[in-house]
């Protein structure tokens, strides 16, 4: 992709899943990532991985709902890499499936903290630096759920709505700055959070089954599927497209 040697980059949620393969495919772009996220050890096994590659990475642990703590993150990465952040993508994500009418206030404190919060609060730490700069490149990786709603992931779904919307917002302020939004939305995917989600055994197989017969392409994703289409939404090749939102769920979703 072009422009993205030597660009500064932060993934959220990169110490797994998605998100490590999105810092692994920046990295092999040429950018220097900031791997973000609260597991130590998984940004850590990120990062020795990014740097086995031939890649430059560097772990930080953050707890995306605090937003002290995130600025402070943001400022002690940037200081590290010797210059602001070029691009932010905001892939962490956290969500249990149960009924909406047998949730609590704190199980919607929760979901909300991380989906939702999470990213305005990283959006807001990173977004200034890019504003004043004139130059910057935000994604978004949210759900399908956001766009079609999703049975027993009530307020996810909510949470990721929500993103979207305010992606969409975003871009439009900051577009005159030359900061770039866009929102990528992956559809059902096999990482250790789907396995938290759907549960193991005969059950959990069932839930999977399910899940890919309404894939027309016959299987849910998996996490290299998505890099590819981040890398380009980061770098110059997108340099014309703001305030989109991109299914990426194997034809599950199918939008006009």
């Amino acid at each position: 992709m072009r422009g993205l040697q030597g660009k500064i980059a932060i993934v959220t949620g990169a110490g797994s899943g998605i998100g490590r393969a999105i810092a692994t495919r920046l990295a092999a772009e040429g950018c220097v990532v900031g791997v973000f996220d609260i597991n130590e050890a998984g940004a850590a096994e990120s990062v020795s991985a990014i740097e086995a590659a031939g890649g430059k990475a560097l772990a930080v642990k953050c707890d995306i709902t605090d937003y002290p703590a995130v600025t402070a993150a943001v400022a002690a990465f940037e200081q590290q890499a010797g210059q602001g952040t070029d691009v932010l993508v905001n892939n962490a994500g956290w969500d249990t499936p149960m009924p909406f009418l047998k949730t609590t206030p704190d199980f919607w404190a929760k979901v909300t903290a991380i989906n939702w919060f999470g990213p305005l609060h990283m959006t807001h730490a990173v977004a200034q630096g890019m504003a004043a700069r004139k130059s910057g490149r935000i994604v978004q990786i949210a759900s399908d759920a956001g766009r079609v709603g999703s049975s027993g992931e009530v307020v996810y779904s909510g949470c990721k709505g929500a993103t979207i919307a305010f992606s969409k917002a975003l871009a439009r302020e900051l577009a005159r700055a030359n900061v770039t939004i866009n929102t990528v939305c992956p559809g059902p995917t096999d990482t250790p959070a789907m396995s938290a989600f759907v549960g193991t055994g005969e059950q959990g197989q069932k839930i999977r089954d399910a899940m890919v017969k309404g894939v027309p392409l016959g299987r849910i994703g998996m996490p290299d599927d998505y890099p590819g289409l981040v890398a380009f939404l980061a770098s110059d090749d997108a340099a014309f497209m703001t305030g989109q939102t991109i299914s990426v769920s194997g034809g599950l979703t199918m939008h006009g």
